[in-house]
């Protein structure tokens, strides 16, 4: 009687051992993955801003994310996507490589009926985002940076006649493009210009070079070259399209030892340092902070079968986009203190 009562003893216990690490195996499973990238860890502002915001926030709210790098190479990406799909991540966040080819990450995501939120490059390929229904962009208007980076130099021109070295009432200007067919590249290149088209004010383009990694030392390269070039008296006004470009541009004006007006795009921490030493005229804020948390919060929802900007602050536009784009602000000598780090 006693061994019965043993045995059976023991049979509970196994089931309880059982049962509890059933539990614990279960609740692991329930954590809910993302799987993400970044086109290149190279890139200052989603390396620097964007990659640590998705792994903060994460942890903030109680998922795990997966972060590769894509290395520029969008053969690269897809590779990796079929990694993610064949780990059976819950959801995907995808920055593309080529914003042209979107379709093929989509189609992915379709077949293995996985919702996919882009971000910051967006799909340029025509039809690609109607072609899912579980698929977002999360990002910002592009254009927009431009026209605030423009309205910014407009009125600093009118504000600084000096600046108009030759008095010819043209303003002559370099600018560092960026990766070319980019949305952002594409649209600040048309409208920081067209800005100056708007307000009645004549200029000149020396010269305009893109560059694939929007890099430092693209820009420092780019800049000493066009100082010591045949034109480079000339150069009143220097247009970058990223702040990591604008850095390696103050570098060559300072090693030159000459100052220009200089504007860039993203706000980052050393670009804040260059404005309050007055190496910087501005830059813009792209808030690459937010971004991160609207691509998590959309994503987590989607996984969750839930509508991606339940309870969230975030607002699909209106255009039938399916996108939540996070405004630009502008940064200058009088607020950049605004945007530094408490």
């Amino acid at each position: 009687m006693k061994r019965v009562i043993a045995t059976a003893a023991l049979v509970v216990l196994a089931a309880a051992f059982v049962f509890a690490g059933g539990n614990k195996d279960t609740g692991a499973a329930k954590q809910l993955v993302v799987g993400a990238n970044i086109y290149s860890f190279a890139d200052n502002f989603m390396n620097g801003v964007m990659k640590p915001e998705f792994e903060r926030y994460a942890v903030e709210k109680g998922v795990k994310i997966e972060i590769v790098d894509s290395e520029g190479q969008q053969a690269k990406l897809n590779d990796q996507v079929d990694v993610f799909i064949t780990k059976k991540v819950n959801v995907l966040a995808i920055n593309l490589v080529d914003p042209a080819a979107a379709s093929a990450i989509i189609a992915k995501a379709k077949k293995a009926n996985i919702p996919l939120v882009l971000f910051n490059k967006e799909a340029t390929e025509a039809g690609a985002m109607a072609s899912y229904d579980k698929v977002w962009y999360v990002g910002t208007n592009s254009a927009e940076s431009g026209i605030i980076q423009g309205q910014m130099m407009v009125a600093d021109w009118k504000a600084n006649p000096a600046w108009d070295l030759n008095k010819d009432g043209v303003v002559q200007y370099v600018l560092l493009k960026g990766e070319p067919g980019h949305p952002d590249a594409e649209a600040r290149t048309k409208e920081s210009v067209k800005a100056f088209v708007d307000a009645g004010i004549k200029v000149q383009q020396l010269a305009l070079e893109a560059d694939p990694n929007w890099s430092t030392q693209h820009g420092n390269d780019k800049m000493a070259a066009w100082l010591t070039s045949s034109f480079g008296k000339d150069i009143e006004l220097v247009i970058c399209n990223n702040d990591g470009m604008a850095f390696g541009a103050i570098n060559a004006l300072k090693a030159a030892g000459k100052k220009l007006p200089l504007y860039g795009v993203d706000a980052l921490d050393q670009a804040l340092t260059h404005i309050a030493d007055g190496e910087m005229n501005g830059t813009v804020l792209n808030d690459g902070v937010n971004q991160a948390r609207a691509t998590l919060d959309l994503a987590i929802n989607a996984a969750k079968g839930l509508p991606v900007t339940e309870g969230t602050a975030w607002k699909l536009t209106t255009d039938g986009a399916k996108a939540v784009r996070v405004p630009y602000l502008p940064v200058t000598p009088k607020n950049y203190k605004d945007f530094q780090k408490k």
